[in-house]
């Protein structure tokens, strides 16, 4: 489909604007830990959702995610731990995905250079 890849590509862009704008980035967290998805693209790896506001996170909290909780994590966390561990673990990325958990899954490395140019210096 067309029109949802377009509409992906807005919803990430809209991603990397807000969470330079805010400092913030939203995860769900429980007690288990993160959400996680399966890849709908690579199999064996998983993605992990991220949106760029608590509003949109807490969208997420229903049916199998009723116990998370949207929780915020700093840009700079995110950028220097979170995506540099995500990539050692061989995770990825899910920017402000859509009602039906759809969107792009980016590397981490590759989200890491779009928030923070002075980081694609240090990628080898």
């Amino acid at each position: 489909m067309k029109d949802a890849e377009v509409d992906f590509e807005a919803a990430y862009d809209a991603f990397i604007a807000e969470v330079k704008q805010t400092g913030q980035v939203w995860g769900l967290n429980s007690d288990e830990g993160w959400a996680t998805c399966p890849s709908a693209f690579f199999e064996e790896t998983d993605v992990i959702p991220f949106w760029s506001s608590e509003a949109a996170a807490r969208a997420h909290c229903t049916d199998e995610w009723t116990q998370y909780q949207p929780e915020a994590i700093s840009l700079e966390e995110f950028t220097s731990d979170w995506l540099p561990g995500m990539h050692e673990d061989d995770l990825l990325v899910g920017p402000n995905w859509d009602d039906e958990l759809e969107g792009l899954e980016i590397e981490p490395q590759d989200l890491a250079a779009e928030l923070d140019p002075s980081l694609a210096d240090e990628q080898g």
